[in-house]
C-alpha cells in the first residue's frame, strides 16, 4: 500500500486531497536478471506449462526504466555480450546456475528512431536469430511468414530486404533458405505441381483446408490449431504481429537437445510511441503475450504500464492480473537497495519525464482527478532533472500557492528551490559542505580534484562525499564523480540562507583554485594524455569564461590541442550568468577560437576565416594566441585558393618567431609550390626539419613531379617522425599521403596502406586528410570497368564542394584524369582537364594541368609557368610511364 504524506495532507484544509509519498533507489542489475531468469526457466521447463495458452498470465518480461543518460543502453548491451559468451560477462557479476538446457538465445533489438526499426524488423530479427542458431525452418511460421512476404513486398525478394537493412551482415543467409525449404515441403506433401515461389497464395490456400479437414499429409502441422486461421486471415501487419503464436509453438516442438530460449532484449523502448500513440507498442506487446516461452529484457526512459487496466483498448492485454510482475504502486515505493525490485520493474536513476508527470499527477488527488494541472506538470518536470526530492518540494509549494488563495501557475515554478540546499546539507560535515559546494563548479572530479578545489589538505572529506546518493559515479568516465544536475545548479545560482553560505568573494577564489587544480592534474598525471588534456581544456575555458579569470596555462593547452592535429569537439556549458554570446574576455575568445578550429572540420573554409577575422578584430587574444588565430586563417585562405591573403598571413607569423613560425615556413613552402615555384619550395622544405614536418612536404614536391619512390620513401620517413613523437595526427596525414603515392604505382600495396589510413583517422577529425584517403581509393581503382568510379568520384565533388578545399578537388580532378586515361576515353579526360583549368583560372596549382597533359598525352594550350626541379620533359616522361603501367596492370581496362 502507498505511504501518506503528512506534509501534504497537513497543509490543506481540503480533505477530498489525497497524497502519496514515494522514494527510490538503485538495484543490482544482474543479480535481478539471473533471478528472473531462472524463474523463467524452471517455469517453462515443467510438464504443466502450455505455450499454447492464451488467457494465463504472463511473467516473461524484466523492465529497466530510467532518465535518459544513465547507462541504460551499455547494460542492455552488456546484459547481450553476457548472455552470449562468458568472456562477455564482467567478472563481478559471477556465474549465474541455468542448466546446459534449453539455451539461451539473446537477441538485441534497438526500437530507437534513429535505428529505424519498425514492427517487421524486429519480428524478422527475432527469427533470423533464431534461423542462425538452430539451422532448420520453422514451417508454420515460416509459411506464414512467405504468404504475408508475397502480398506486402510484392517484387521485392526477403533475401534483398534483409541484405539492404543489414540484418543479413548480422545473422548471415539462413532464413530465406529455411522459409523456402519449408514451402517446398508442405508442396510436396500437398501434392502441388510447379513452383513453389510463384504459387504461394494455391499453397496457403490448399495448406489451410487441409489443416481443418484434417488430413494426415499435414499431420506435422495439423497441432497448431490456429494456423489455418492464420493462413486464411487478411496478410497485413496486424496480422503478422499474431505470428509470434507460431514461433512459440515452433520452439515448443524442439527436440530437448536443440531446446532453445530466446531472451530479447528490447531498447530504448520510450521510442515504441507515447502514452496516447501506442501502435507499435501494441505490436511488440503482442509478440511478448504470444511467446511465453520467451524472455523479454526492456530498457527504456518509462515503466511498462501493461498492468494498468486503464490502457484497456488501446493495448490488448492490460491490467493485474494479465500482468502480475509488472503491477506497480501508483506512486514508485521505496525499495531494499540489495533487494529484488517491485515486481519485474526496476528503476534505474532518476524518474523519467513521463514518471515525473506520472508522480506528479497522482502524488495529489482529488475527486479521482490530478490536483496540479498538466501545463503545470511539465513546467515541475522539467526543472527537476528527474530528481524526486524537486518533485517533493514543487508539490509543497503548490499547496502553499494554493492555500493563500493564489492559482498556482508555471512562471511561480521557473526558480530554483533554496530548500534544495539546505536539505543537502542538512546531514552534511563543514568540509564535505565546502567541498561540495566547490566541485559544483566542475562538470566532473575524482577526489584530488575536488580536495584541490575546496583547498583541503586531505580526501577524506571528498571521499565521503562520493558516497552520497547526489553524487553520481561512472569509473569509465575521465573524472568518475559528477552532481546530480538539479543539486549542482542549485548550488551555483539559488539564494543560499543557510549559515556558512559563501559570498562572492568565497565563489571567485574556489574558481581560482579549480583552474590551477585541473592545470596541475594535466601538466602531471600520467595517462590518457590527449583525452586529459581536452577534458582539461574544456572545464578550464568554462571556468575562466564565467569568473573572468587569466588564462594561465590554457594558452600551454591550446597548443598543444593544436599540435596533434585532432580536433575534438570542445562544447561548453551555457554561461552561469545568463550572459549574451560577445565576446568579452580573453577566455570568450580562446574558447570561440578552439571551437573554430574543431568545427573547421565541418563547415566551408570561407566560414572558417570569417569566424578567425572576427575574433582577432576583438584584439582580446594575447600575442601568443593571436599569432594562432592568423596561422590559422591563413591556412583557410591557403585551402579556398586565396594565396595572397595567405602568403600575408603565413610570412607575419613565421617573422614573429613565435610558436608557429615553424608551421608558417611550411605553409610558405606549399604557397610557393602552389605557384609552380618548386625550387623555392624545396630549399624552404630542407630547413623545416620535424618542427615544421619538412619530410611531408618533400613527399608532396617528389608527388608533384611523379618521382613517386622518393615521395613514398619521404612520407614514410614522416610517418615514422610522427610515431616518434607520439603525434597521431600526422601520422593520419602522412599515412594518407604515402597510401595516394602508392595507388598510383602500387594498387595492390596500396590497398593495406589505405586500410591503416583508415585505421588511424578511426577517432580523428581529419575532413581534408579523409579526402586524401578516398581519393587514394579512387586512384587504386582507377581504370576499372563500371561507373563506380565515376560515380564515387561524383559524391567526393559535392563532399569537396562544401569543405571548400582546393587542394582535393585538384586530386580529384586528376584521379579521374588517370582513370579516364586508363580506360581510353580521351573525351572524359578533356572533361576533367576542363575542370582543372577552372580551377587553377586564378593562377596557383597549374601544374596540375601540365600534370593532367602528362597523363594523358594530350598537347597543353600554351606555355606553362611552372618551374620543375629538373626539366619538363622528365617529369612528363614519369607521369606518363606511371599512366602507361596503369593502364597494362588493369584488366579489361578498354572494355
Amino acid at each position: 500500500m502507498a505511504g501518506r504524506d503528512l506534509r501534504a495532507l497537513f497543509s490543506t484544509n481540503d480533505r477530498k486531497v489525497e497524497a502519496g509519498e514515494a522514494f527510490t533507489n538503485r538495484q543490482g542489475q544482474w543479480q535481478i536478471v539471473q533471478a528472473a531468469l531462472g524463474e523463467h526457466l524452471a517455469r517453462t521447463t515443467t510438464a504443466g506449462f502450455d505455450v499454447e495458452d492464451l488467457e494465463a498470465p504472463r511473467t516473461n518480461v524484466l523492465v529497466f526504466h530510467g532518465v535518459g543518460g544513465i547507462g541504460k543502453t551499455t547494460l542492455s548491451r552488456t546484459l547481450e555480450a553476457a548472455l552470449t559468451d562468458t568472456a562477455g560477462r564482467p567478472a563481478r557479476w559471477g556465474e549465474p546456475s541455468w542448466p546446459a538446457r534449453p539455451a539461451l538465445l539473446p537477441v538485441r533489438i534497438d526500437l530507437s528512431r534513429s535505428a529505424g526499426t519498425d514492427f517487421e524488423r524486429v519480428l524478422l530479427t527475432i527469427r533470423l536469430a533464431l534461423a542462425a542458431h538452430l539451422g532448420r525452418p520453422l514451417p508454420a511460421f515460416d509459411i506464414a511468414l512467405r504468404r504475408y512476404w508475397e502480398h506486402q513486398h510484392p517484387g521485392e525478394s526477403l533475401e534483398e530486404y534483409l541484405s539492404r537493412g543489414g540484418l543479413v551482415a548480422r545473422f548471415g543467409k539462413a532464413l530465406p533458405q529455411q522459409v523456402q525449404s519449408a514451402l517446398g515441403d508442405v508442396a510436396q506433401a500437398l501434392l502441388l505441381p510447379g513452383s513453389v515461389g510463384g504459387a504461394v497464395g494455391q499453397l496457403t490456400g490448399t495448406l489451410a483446408t487441409a489443416l481443418r479437414e484434417r488430413r494426415q499429409t499435414v499431420r506435422a502441422l495439423a497441432g497448431c490449431p490456429l494456423l489455418a486461421d492464420l493462413l486464411v486471415a487478411e496478410p497485413d501487419v496486424d496480422a503478422l504481429s499474431y505470428y509470434p503464436y507460431l514461433l512459440a509453438w515452433e520452439l515448443a516442438r524442439l527436440p530437448v537437445g536443440k531446446s532453445v530460449v530466446p531472451v530479447v532484449l528490447l531498447d530504448t523502448f520510450e521510442d515504441t510511441g507515447d502514452r496516447t500513440h501506442r501502435d507499435l507498442e501494441r505490436l511488440v506487446q503482442r509478440v511478448v503475450w504470444l511467446m511465453p516461452n520467451a524472455f523479454f529484457v526492456v530498457t527504456g526512459r518509462s515503466r511498462l504500464q501493461w498492468a494498468d487496466s486503464a490502457l484497456q483498448g488501446q493495448l490488448d492485454y492490460t491490467g493485474p492480473t494479465a500482468w502480475p510482475g509488472l503491477t506497480q504502486q501508483a506512486v514508485p515505493g521505496p525499495r531494499p537497495a540489495d533487494g529484488p525490485g517491485n515486481g519485474r520493474q526496476i528503476l534505474i536513476g532518476d524518474f523519467s519525464p513521463q514518471d515525473c508527470d506520472n508522480y506528479l499527477a497522482r502524488r495529489l488527488v482529488k475527486d479521482g482527478r490530478p490536483l496540479i494541472a498538466p501545463e503545470l506538470r511539465a513546467v515541475i518536470t522539467d526543472r527537476s532533472h528527474g530528481l524526486p526530492l524537486y518533485l517533493d518540494l514543487a508539490v509543497l509549494r503548490f499547496l502553499e500557492l494554493r492555500r493563500t488563495g493564489h492559482t498556482p501557475t508555471p512562471a511561480d515554478f521557473d526558480a530554483d528551490f533554496p530548500a534544495l540546499i539546505t536539505r543537502t546539507l542538512a546531514d552534511l560535515t563543514p568540509d564535505e559542505r565546502h567541498i561540495l559546494r566547490s566541485v559544483s563548479l566542475l562538470d566532473a572530479f575524482d577526489l584530488p580534484l575536488a580536495t584541490a578545489t575546496a583547498g583541503l589538505p586531505h580526501q577524506a572529506a571528498a571521499a565521503r562525499l562520493v558516497e552520497r546518493p547526489f553524487v553520481r559515479e561512472d569509473p569509465y568516465a575521465l573524472w568518475p564523480y559528477h552532481l546530480h544536475a538539479l543539486i549542482r545548479s542549485t548550488l551555483r545560482t539559488a539564494d543560499d540562507a543557510t549559515d556558512d553560505r559563501w559570498t562572492d568573494a568565497d565563489w571567485q577564489a574556489a574558481a581560482e583554485r579549480a583552474l590551477h587544480a585541473l592545470g596541475e592534474q594535466w601538466r602531471t598525471v600520467p595517462g590518457p594524455g590527449r583525452r586529459l588534456l581536452v577534458g582539461c581544456l574544456r572545464q578550464g575555458l568554462a571556468l575562466a569564461r564565467d569568473h573572468r579569470l587569466d588564462l594561465g596555462w590554457l594558452t600551454d593547452a591550446a597548443y598543444a590541442y593544436t599540435d596533434d592535429y585532432v580536433w575534438e569537439p570542445l562544447p561548453l556549458p551555457a554561461r552561469t550568468d545568463d550572459g549574451d554570446d560577445a565576446l568579452t574576455t580573453p577566455a570568450d575568445a580562446l574558447a570561440e577560437l578552439l571551437s573554430t578550429l574543431s568545427r573547421r572540420q565541418h563547415e566551408h573554409r570561407a566560414r572558417t576565416a570569417d569566424r578567425l577575422t572576427t575574433i582577432l578584430d576583438t584584439g582580446l587574444l594575447p600575442a601568443e594566441l593571436t599569432e594562432m588565430a592568423l596561422y590559422y586563417r591563413a591556412k583557410a585562405h591557403r585551402d579556398l585558393g586565396q594565396s595572397t591573403a595567405s602568403r600575408d598571413g603565413m610570412r607575419q607569423v613565421a617573422d614573429s618567431g613565435g610558436r608557429l613560425a615553424p608551421d608558417a615556413a611550411r605553409g610558405l613552402a606549399h604557397l610557393a609550390r602552389a605557384t609552380g615555384d618548386f625550387p623555392t619550395a624545396l630549399a624552404t622544405a630542407r630547413t623545416l626539419g620535424w618542427p615544421g614536418r619538412g619530410q611531408r612536404v618533400l613527399g608532396d614536391i617528389h608527388f608533384a613531379h611523379g618521382d613517386m619512390a622518393q615521395a613514398a620513401t619521404a612520407y614514410t620517413s614522416a610517418r615514422t617522425e610522427a610515431e616518434q613523437h607520439s603525434n597521431t595526427g600526422e601520422q593520419a596525414i602522412a599515412q594518407a599521403h604515402l597510401a595516394l603515392t602508392l595507388a598510383f604505382t602500387y594498387p595492390g600495396r596500396a590497398e593495406r596502406e589505405i586500410a591503416l589510413a583508415e585505421q588511424l583517422l578511426a577517432g580523428l577529425d581529419q575532413r581534408a586528410t579523409t579526402l586524401t584517403t578516398k581519393i587514394a581509393a579512387l586512384v587504386r581503382d582507377a581504370g576499372t570497368p563500371g561507373p563506380d568510379v565515376v560515380d564515387r568520384a561524383a559524391l567526393l565533388r559535392a563532399e569537396i564542394t562544401t569543405a571548400g578545399i582546393t587542394a582535393a578537388a585538384l586530386l580529384l580532378e586528376l584521379a579521374l584524369v588517370l582513370h579516364h586515361t586508363v580506360r581510353g576515353d580521351d573525351t572524359a579526360a578533356r572533361g576533367d582537364i576542363a575542370r582543372l583549368e577552372e580551377l587553377t583560372r586564378g593562377g596557383d596549382y597549374t601544374y596540375y594541368t601540365d600534370i593532367a597533359h602528362f597523363i594523358t598525352g594530350l598537347p597543353a594550350t600554351g606555355p606553362s609557368p611552372t618551374h620543375w626541379l629538373d626539366t619538363q620533359q622528365a617529369t612528363r616522361q614519369r607521369w606518363r610511364t606511371l599512366a602507361t603501367a596503369a593502364h597494362r596492370n588493369t584488366p579489361n581496362a578498354a572494355g
